[in-house]
């Protein structure tokens, strides 16, 4: 029963999840229009959550590595590197467009995670947990758009942290990593650059 609801957190909430729906409350807040809204939405919900997404899940049904959340550590390089690439075409596509900073900002917060995860996870050969961080930012972010009511998602957020303990995939200090990271380079670059811009 408890190994079942750590499954099910694993995968409702797994990176991939916040990242898909992240842009689009992000994006509805700078008051844009819905046509606008829906565009920037998409374009980071696909460079930075579907594409990688897709190579992920390819790589594992060929191998590549250890499933579709990349539990093994040395398996993160090339779906680290795709998120970087992807996103990357993403921001040059926002900036032609004249998308709102907020989601310039949020495009630069994320890949500023993953330049710190890969540093982290290459650099220092530690499996922070990416489950954690992600979800953790995302929490950061829409607080520091919304408001103090948003600290409600901190539960789904530390459920899914909860859950990458329990299924043997992280280390408690892998996710207090991850959550550290989540809340302080996700969520904090993403209030710098949001505030600056």
């Amino acid at each position: 029963m408890v190994k079942g609801v750590a499954r099910g957190a694993t995968e409702v909430l797994a990176p991939w999840v916040w990242v898909v729906l992240l842009p689009f409350a992000v994006a509805a807040a700078s008051g844009d229009g819905f046509w606008r809204t829906l565009l920037w939405g998409l374009v980071v919900a696909v460079t930075a959550s579907v594409i990688p997404m897709a190579v992920i899940v390819r790589g594992a049904r060929r191998g590549r590595w250890d499933g579709h959340h990349v539990t093994n550590r040395e398996g993160r390089l090339v779906p680290l590197v795709t998120a970087g690439a992807s996103l990357a075409a993403g921001t040059v596509v926002m900036v032609l467009g004249n998308a709102p900073a907020t989601m310039l900002a949020l495009a630069g917060s994320m890949f500023a995670s993953l330049v710190v995860s890969m540093a982290i996870t290459f650099g220092l050969k530690w499996k922070i947990s990416l489950h954690a961080a992600v979800a953790w930012a995302a929490v950061a972010t829409l607080t520091t758009v919304y408001g103090p009511w948003w600290l409600l998602l901190a539960a789904p957020a530390a459920l899914v942290a909860w859950s990458r303990v329990e299924l043997g995939d992280h280390t408690t200090a892998q996710v207090l990593g991850g959550t550290a990271m989540g809340v302080v380079v996700g969520g904090g670059s993403f209030w710098l650059l949001s505030s600056s811009w």
